[in-house]
């Protein structure tokens, strides 16, 4: 069994390789990388809302088949590649809770006359999600580091030893700028 060392190591050399096919890399990159893939949509699906058409093993195939489509996209490194996972990850939550809202406002909808319908409770987490989203947007803008972190933590679920992992950065580093910018992301949303 390879350590998590060796494992991150073999997925930085698949990625640079340009020795084999697309597909041939594809394949075995989505054997190193879909159990820690799997796990960080699992995470993440734990705090969405609990009638979410989405499972953990949708989120990963939809995440990763839009990570590899594309031809012209090249992998400079694991970091990268777990980065863009992370950002395609929230890019599908922040698409879903979208159109769920859209559905709950009416979009659509055939509209009649004097009809009171409740809004059901999930539509505040989606709304949560779609502030949290805008609050992101612009503290990338400020500080892409700190939104970098964010996505790695938040939307991925990393901890902090992995998130420093993945971005080739001391865990006090990560720590510091998770701090800063919850504290950022709570006066923002």
């Amino acid at each position: 069994m390879l350590s998590q060392s060796q494992v991150a190591s073999e997925i930085t050399q698949l990625l640079v390789r340009d020795d084999i096919t697309d597909e041939n890399r594809n394949n075995q990159l989505l054997s190193l990388v879909y159990s820690e893939l799997k796990t960080i949509a699992q995470y993440k699906m734990v705090s969405e809302r609990g009638n979410h058409t989405l499972t953990p093993t949708a989120l990963v195939h939809e995440a990763y088949l839009r990570l590899v489509k594309d031809p012209s996209l090249q992998w400079q490194s694991r970091k990268h590649f777990f980065a863009a996972a992370a950002e395609s990850m929230r890019r599908i939550l922040i698409d879903s809770a979208r159109s769920k809202i859209a559905v709950k406002h009416g979009a659509n909808a055939k509209h009649t006359q004097n009809i009171d319908i409740a809004k059901p409770d999930d539509i505040t987490l989606d709304a949560n999600i779609l502030d949290l989203d805008r609050a992101l947007i612009l503290l990338e803008q400020k500080d892409e580091h700190m939104a970098c972190v964010v996505k790695l933590r938040y939307f991925s679920g990393l901890t902090v030893d992995e998130t420093a992992l993945a971005l080739d950065i001391s865990a006090r580093t990560v720590n510091r700028l998770w701090t800063a910018a919850r504290a950022w992301l709570i006066v923002h949303m």
